[in-house]
């Protein structure tokens, strides 16, 4: 972990920051706005891009995607411009903590992995970018979003040793077991081989 130097109300004013970029739930506004409905009635209920995708609206999907990932680099690069690295990860952190659980939705957010790849890319572009690989190969070869999705949580701790100093190791640890968290159900849809597909509209 990096030295924590700033103070505790430093701290946790960007950890409460972080937390309300994080919950602006960019997949229901945009759906919202192209008069697409209610995303939490469409598909899995879901609030990300892969939901946003089974509306059948391929830009509409890639604006969530894209918004998503840069709420929580942009929550980082903030946090570590006016502050610091212990504050970029307490940021990044509480984004990812505000999309899972928005307060504008009564804590029912997404799961997170768009947030994810974001936060870990503006905190180490190489660690980033490898997991964005990782989540790239498994869901072209496996074609199931939830799998490529676990695939590249799990894989941020072997990224981290292998291309950094380590300072994000218990970061990658608890955001890992945040996306594992959100994605129980899809766990057990895919042990039951149930899990559907990308573009799938169910």
């Amino acid at each position: 972990m990096p030295p924590f130097d700033q103070s505790i109300p430093t701290l946790i004013l960007w950890a409460v920051l972080g937390y309300l970029f994080g919950s602006i739930p960019f997949g229901l506004v945009i759906t919202r706005m192209l008069g697409l409905g209610d995303l939490r009635e469409i598909g899995s209920g879901n609030i990300g891009a892969t939901n946003v995708l089974r509306t059948g609206n391929k830009p509409a999907a890639l604006a969530t995607l894209l918004l998503d990932a840069g709420k929580g680099a942009i929550a980082v690069l903030t946090a570590r411009a006016v502050i610091g690295e212990d504050a970029a990860q307490i940021a990044g952190l509480m984004a990812l903590t505000g999309h899972c659980f928005p307060v504008w939705l009564e804590f029912r957010g997404g799961k997170g992995v768009a947030t994810f790849l974001g936060l870990i890319l503006a905190l180490s572009w190489p660690v980033g970018l490898a997991c964005c690989l990782t989540w790239a190969v498994v869901a072209a070869l496996g074609r199931i979003s939830s799998l490529a999705a676990l695939a590249a949580a799990a894989s941020v701790t072997l990224w981290v040793l292998l291309l950094t100093d380590g300072a994000m190791l218990v970061l990658g640890l608890v955001l890992t077991a945040l996306v594992f968290s959100r994605h129980r159900e899809n766990i057990a849809r895919l042990r039951e081989g149930t899990e559907p597909r990308i573009g799938s509209r169910g």
